[in-house]
């Protein structure tokens, strides 16, 4: 009876063993389908994310303003105001750049007193300084993108008696009123970051109707700022608390401007251009108006020295260079190759020229008129020196016929 029992003890036992196992077995095989479950469903997940991979390099956003133009083989143009842009002047002076070698135009969008030279809608923040000269930009781009003349769009900057007579707070005060130079002008405060979103947001109007370059005039302190310096009252803003000197302090300021304006125009896919005094070249920097040439070409596309040869003194060893054109450009090109040749990502030089009459130097004796021969004079002595991009600057806009304006060909 005892083995009996034992027997059928042993047999319970082996029953119990045996459908253990055959559990166990089952277990580990339903976690093994599992896995393999989970292996095919995370493969799905990961086959999922990697064709929605973000490229290592997307394709920016550029504005499209639906012109096209064309990069001309070397920009060569003539300065154009806002008046000038809405009269008969202005079809003549296309038939004048399509019969020579001339390319380009810069036409006012800012100028020299602050007002735009275009109309704006009324719910605008600059209507109230816009002047109906181009009454239909849009329409005056489509005829020069026909013309297959580029389009430059001038902007004044820091020198805006309106802006600075609207805002004092945001230009230079004498005695609580605003300052002005010895020709009543105004200039606004280049420490001043609400001064350069004003301006660069003028210039990104001017890159949306179509313009393919903003070229910055006025990037300075108004002339002789540092004889005057301690005597204004105005704000150094963001660089009150920098530890500089005042020269060092407006040549940062003047700089930064640069660098901003064109990180903000990226997207508009424009060249940015900058006006410079010659003799900023010829200088480690211009003490009183903030200007470094190196600094500032570090920053633009396009650098726009005005070696007008009036505006020069004794320079170079000539003693009136108004009256030799050729020899002063000559020699400024010289200076301005060694500098630029300094750099690492050096801009386009693309210099300002003279096409008129400067009488004020000559106090009454004959006058070097500057004709055929003269303006000639400055582009060969630029081409000879390598560089080949100018503008000719005539405030009426009147420019000598029978130039040769690619006297090297």
């Amino acid at each position: 009876m005892r083995l009996q029992k034992r027997w059928h003890l042993r047999s319970w036992i082996a029953v119990f063993l045996t459908s253990l196992l055959t559990i166990t077995s089952l277990n580990v095989v339903s976690a093994a389908e599992e896995e393999t479950k989970v292996a095919k469903l995370h493969n799905s997940i990961n086959s999922g994310l990697t064709k929605k991979e973000i490229p290592e390099t997307m394709k920016r956003f550029v504005f499209d303003s639906g012109l096209h133009f064309e990069y001309p083989d070397a920009v060569r143009g003539i300065y154009i105001t806002g008046p000038t842009a809405s009269t008969q002047r202005f079809e003549n002076l296309i038939e004048f750049v399509n019969s020579t070698d001339l390319n380009a135009m810069v036409i006012d969008i800012k100028e020299d007193h602050g007002s735009l030279t275009l109309k704006v809608d009324e719910d605008s923040p600059y209507y109230d300084i816009s002047q109906n000269y181009i009454d239909d930009p849009r329409a005056l781009l489509e005829r020069l993108e026909k013309e297959g003349i580029y389009p430059i769009a001038r902007i004044v900057v820091f020198k805006d008696t309106k802006l600075a007579e609207k805002r004092p707070d945001l230009s230079f005060k004498e005695n609580g009123q605003v300052w002005k130079n010895n020709r009543g002008e105004a200039f606004v405060n280049p420490f001043l970051k609400e001064v350069w979103e004003y301006n660069v947001d003028i210039a990104k109007l001017a890159a949306e109707m179509g313009f393919q370059d903003i070229q910055f005039d006025y990037v300075r302190f108004a002339e002789g700022f540092e004889t005057r310096d301690k005597e204004l009252e105005y704000s150094q803003g963001e660089y009150s608390d920098l530890d500089m000197d005042p020269v060092q302090k407006r040549v940062k300021a003047v700089t930064d401007f640069v660098a901003f304006a064109r990180e903000e125009l990226h997207k508009y896919d424009v060249d940015v251009s900058v006006d410079i005094f010659g003799y900023s070249a010829t200088i480690p920097e211009a003490p009183g108006i903030g200007q470094n040439f190196s600094k500032i070409s570090e920053n633009v596309d396009v650098i726009s020295s005005m070696i007008y040869p009036s505006h020069w003194t004794s320079y170079f060893g000539i003693p009136f260079p108004d009256k030799e054109p050729y020899r002063l450009v000559k020699e400024y090109v010289k200076v301005e190759n060694e500098r630029l040749g300094q750099l690492e990502n050096p801009p386009v030089s693309r210099p300002w020229i003279q096409d008129f009459e400067a009488p004020w130097l000559y106090g009454g004796s004959a006058v070097t008129q500057y004709g055929v021969a003269e303006v000639e004079a400055q582009i060969r002595a630029l081409n000879e020196g390598g560089i080949n991009e100018f503008l000719i600057w005539n405030a009426s806009n009147k420019y000598t016929e029978g130039v040769d304006f690619t006297p090297l060909d």
